[in-house]
């Protein structure tokens, strides 16, 4: 199965510029922990996590409307395309370590976002067909690399 046929397409971006308050109302609104960063010609040029807000705020005591979205996003960005196939956004989580990422076109632009939460939604459908793409227990081991301590990822490095 291809990415392209479970990625979320309707996705919230914002800017550089942007303040966390509105990343994070972005975020509340769609129910989300996660906002792509995008320029002006809506490249991805980073993300922002609802824990990147959360850590900005306690590490430098300022609120969310005094911090722009560039300050604090991730500009390494793990990326896939909409033709790959669901284990090429797999191991890309767990080599990165991460629950989501942005699905681009060739020129970089969002397109989309695949998310473990969409692997996992497949493999519990799929539990139910004799053709299983995604397994409940790819999805468990997948979840377990990205959760791990930053101890044990590192010496396992």
């Amino acid at each position: 199965m291809r990415i392209e046929q479970l990625m979320a397409k309707e996705v919230a971006r914002c800017r550089p510029d942007e303040t966390l308050h509105q990343a994070a109302r972005l975020m509340w609104e769609r129910d989300c922990g996660f906002v792509p960063v995008v320029d002006g010609a809506d490249r991805v040029v980073g993300v922002v996590t609802d824990r990147d807000a959360c850590m900005a705020a306690y590490t430098r005591g300022q609120p969310l409307a005094e911090i722009r979205v560039g300050e604090v996003m991730s500009t390494r960005v793990r990326a896939c395309k909409p033709g790959d196939d669901l284990a090429v956004a797999e191991e890309a989580m767990c080599e990165e370590r991460v629950h989501r990422l942005p699905v681009v076109d060739d020129a970089d632009q969002l397109l989309g976002v695949i998310s473990l939460s969409d692997l996992a939604r497949e493999a519990a459908r799929e539990t139910r067909s004799k053709r299983r793409r995604v397994s409940p227990a790819e999805i468990g081991k997948t979840l377990a690399r990205i959760r791990q301590p930053r101890e044990i990822a590192a010496a396992n490095a």
